[in-house]
């Protein structure tokens, strides 16, 4: 570190102060509130608090929020997630704040740069100092003292700017990316729920239209003009009722290597758990294997492209359905669905995504353990579409998420730069223009 970039205790810099605890009942009507979980899940504030509570005049004079407050997770279940920091950058008119979290607010709002505070405080040598300080008994926790010994180091206000700039540039990139493939994944699922659960294109050829937005004048000439009944409800004359495993080559799920033997882990091999679900897609795994993992294991290999499917897990885990855009390892709580000749990677996904409350249904009555079974999943209905109409529609759909996939491995390099600078930087062992020219090279 500089020996000219000068260190302070937090409470030389900031006054700290609790926030409001609520009951449940206040909440869901009345004035912006930052949540723990605003807090622990991001550097900057979310642009638009979530959350709502009823508070009284006082309570918001006292416990407003406004540009350059940080806050910070006082207590936690987990010494992992204590004293993890999130930073506002504009005023929140109405807003006040957890009282699980404690608000640091500049003493001199023009010695400290909010974008730099951010990274600071989530830097490693600030969380090792940070969990130094914390207390665990039966929670993890924080007070005024412990936080007021902890140090920031500030260099010139120029400085921390330039760092700020450098690093949130790479943040804004990945949240630009993250909001594009939101809106490809909502795209995707409009065309498919028009086309194969709303049946559209049908509805408006059978009311004597020529043509369908997103639908290929082609493929609009290939559909019938009228729905028919069937098990599943009125479908389109030609289609057919059936089942998941009617559009699947195969469905399997994995294994655990042992994880008392060290020569199983940490290896190349992407191994993906249930928990991992949680994300609709999935482009690299928390944890690898080896070899000697695969080889004395149950484990299996599922190849990109494929659905999966968490078969048991903790909480809402049971259910959550994923695209998996590498080649990974699975667990035993993993379902992996191939699609066959009748369907495609796209329809097949888009297919199940939505059946997460089925699915957490059929286990709940078929399962003693709550669990999903490959018989189970394969049993759920769907209506099946001629094959050149999944055709029409893959060739629409596959080229968006291409997209997704890129730009997902994109944030990923994206990411592994910001953590790589961010130590870097704030110890002054690369220098801001440096980190700037690998900015400019990497955007």
């Amino acid at each position: 570190m500089p020996s000219s970039w000068p260190s302070y205790s937090l409470a030389d810099v900031f006054d700290i102060r609790s926030g409001l605890s609520k009951p449940a009942s206040e909440f869901g009507s009345g004035f912006p509130f930052v949540t723990f979980k605003d807090v622990l899940d991001n550097y900057f504030l979310p642009e638009t608090l979530g959350s709502l509570v009823r508070s009284s005049d006082k309570e918001r004079e006292l416990c407003d929020v406004r540009r350059g407050d940080v806050f910070l997770t006082r207590t936690s279940e987990t010494q992992e997630d204590l004293g993890m920091s999130s930073v506002s950058l504009r005023d929140y008119p109405g807003a006040t704040f957890n009282g699980f979290t404690k608000r640091l607010r500049p003493k001199d709002p023009n010695k400290v740069v909010p974008e730099y505070a951010a990274y600071y405080l989530r830097s490693p040598s600030f969380r090792a100092a940070m969990n130094g300080f914390s207390s665990l008994s039966t929670r993890a926790s924080l007070n005024n003292d412990m936080l007021g010994r902890l140090q920031i180091v500030l260099p010139d206000t120029k400085t921390q700017e330039r760092i700020g700039q450098t690093l949130r540039a790479l943040d804004d990139k990945i949240e630009q990316n993250r909001r594009t493939g939101r809106k490809l994944e909502e795209l995707a699922r409009a065309v498919f729920k028009a086309w194969f659960v709303d049946f559209e294109p049908v509805k408006a050829k059978a009311a004597g239209a020529t043509s369908f937005p997103s639908m290929p004048p082609t493929t609009f000439a290939t559909l019938p003009t009228r729905l028919v009944d069937s098990e599943l409800g009125q479908i389109p004359e030609g289609w057919t009722p059936g089942m998941v495993a009617d559009i699947c080559s195969r469905i399997t799920s994995g294994g655990t290597p042992r994880t008392e033997e060290p020569s199983y882990w940490n290896g190349n091999l992407p191994w993906l758990s249930s928990g991992e679900t949680r994300s609709p897609f999935i482009i690299e795994t928390e944890k690898k294997i080896t070899e000697a993992g695969v080889a004395n294991s149950s484990t299996r290999l599922v190849r990109a492209g494929c659905t999966v499917i968490a078969s048991a897990g903790q909480g809402k885990t049971r259910g959550q359905t994923s695209l998996l855009m590498i080649d990974s390892y699975v667990n035993q709580s993993v379902l992996a669905l191939e699609a066959n000749e009748r369907s495609s990677d796209c329809f097949l996904f888009l297919s199940l995504r939505p059946q997460y409350e089925e699915l957490r249904r059929i286990s709940d009555a078929h399962s003693s353990r709550g669990s999903l079974t490959r018989a189970l999943v394969g049993s759920v209905r769907v209506t099946i579409p001629p094959p050149p109409l999944v055709a029409a529609f893959d060739s629409l759909v596959a080229p968006m998420f291409n997209l997704i996939r890129s730009q997902l491995h994109e944030s990923c390099k994206l990411a592994a730069l910001r953590d790589y600078l961010l130590p870097r930087l704030l110890s002054g062992k690369v220098r801001v223009r440096d980190a700037e020219a690998q900015l400019e090279r990497a955007l």
